[in-house]
């Protein structure tokens, strides 16, 4: 498994493999509710596709759907069938590429849009070859998940040059024993369990096939796009403590910022936000504490915040509390603080919005 220096990130996922098994789940007609609640998901999260969900759930989900389903092939099967424009930008990138090469370029450089967990690289040493390494995410844990990925793969290198391309070689780290007939007919060769690697091998001559969906004009267009999605992925605020930071100031006024609205909103249990927090050193309650105080702070240096709104914003229903709390922080009072930081009350009653002090506190 790769690692990398981003030991502050969980890898996530748009889900798109974790919500077919749970549409595949549904129409066999059993208990959803009980295989979401034992990934340590929940049926909300699942059902809003726009939320990404923690990898290491999306494989512990899988797991548990090819128990439930008694099909040991899950992710094989779940790539043969499911509608490849659901697989978003990266698809539509891919698809209106000059050739075969240039998508599987842009599907290197883009991966990490829809999951951040697998980076694919291209060989193209003697052979057209897709590799896929595991970032910060166990291999050994998985076993339905890459075998999703590698069908997908090959289904799109078919649509996107209209040939049955058939792979030299698939190699894969896990080991399995006998591969059912339906599945070694979609894929076109036998798999090579067991091995150091989870590859697709093409013939080198694959990779100058033209894409029969080529738009110069749109690839520049959908590559804007996904530049810029990749910049807001790898920025500084995607680190863990800045996404749950966020994820709490947008709550707090509401009084639901707890750890299971906020892993919710990260597409994460509650137990695997408290892993990654605690692997930072920190606890949500501290982390939680430590933000507070310093929206307390920022907000009592702007004069035309009555301290009662303030308390509002950091989501304490009595203006006690907050001076509680504080006190706690500070050893002093609001109003001394804002004194002694040349701030001064006003008696306005008219309420803001918390993103209105979120400026002075970055």
């Amino acid at each position: 498994m790769h690692r990398t220096s981003r030991i502050s990130s969980i890898p996530s996922a748009t889900g798109g493999i974790a919500r077919l098994a749970c549409d595949r789940v549904r129409g066999a007609g059993k208990d959803l509710a009980e295989l979401v609640s034992r990934a340590e998901l929940t049926l909300d999260l699942i059902d809003q596709p726009g939320c990404r969900l923690d990898v290491n759930a999306q494989i512990k989900l899988l797991d548990l759907a090819a128990e439930m389903l008694h099909d040991d092939f899950l992710g094989f099967h779940l790539a043969q069938d499911f509608d490849l424009r659901e697989i978003g930008l990266l698809y539509y990138v891919m698809a209106s590429s000059e050739s075969l090469v240039d998508a599987l370029r842009n599907v290197a450089r883009y991966s990490r849009l829809n999951n951040e967990g697998v980076q694919i690289a291209i060989d193209l040493n003697r052979t057209t070859a897709i590799v896929l390494n595991y970032v910060d995410v166990e291999r050994h844990s998985d076993r339905h998940q890459i075998e999703f990925l590698l069908g997908a793969l090959i289904r799109v290198c078919r649509r996107l040059t209209s040939h049955r391309l058939k792979p030299d070689r698939i190699r894969v780290r896990h080991h399995r024993s006998d591969v059912p007939a339906d599945v070694l007919a979609f894929l076109g060769c036998a798999v090579e369990f067991g091995s150091n690697a989870d590859e697709i091998i093409f013939a080198a001559s694959a990779a100058s096939i033209p894409s029969i969906d080529a738009d110069a004009y749109l690839n520049r267009l959908l590559l804007t796009y996904a530049n810029e999605a990749l910049g807001k992925r790898i920025s500084p605020s995607s680190n863990l403590r800045g996404r749950v930071e966020d994820a709490i100031v947008q709550v707090l006024p509401h009084g639901r910022a707890n750890v299971d609205e906020i892993s919710g909103r990260l597409g994460m249990s509650r137990r695997t936000l408290a892993r990654a927090l605690a692997a930072e050193g920190v606890t949500f309650s501290a982390l939680l504490d430590e933000l507070r105080a310093a929206l307390a702070k920022g907000y009592l240096s702007e004069k035309g915040l009555p301290i009662s709104q303030i308390a509002w914003l950091l989501g304490y229903r009595e203006t006690s509390s907050f001076t509680h709390a504080f006190g706690r922080w500070t050893g002093s009072t609001p109003r001394r603080f804002r004194a002694a930081h040349g701030g001064s009350p006003r008696q306005s009653s008219g309420r803001r919005t918390a993103s209105a002090g979120r400026g002075g506190t970055r």
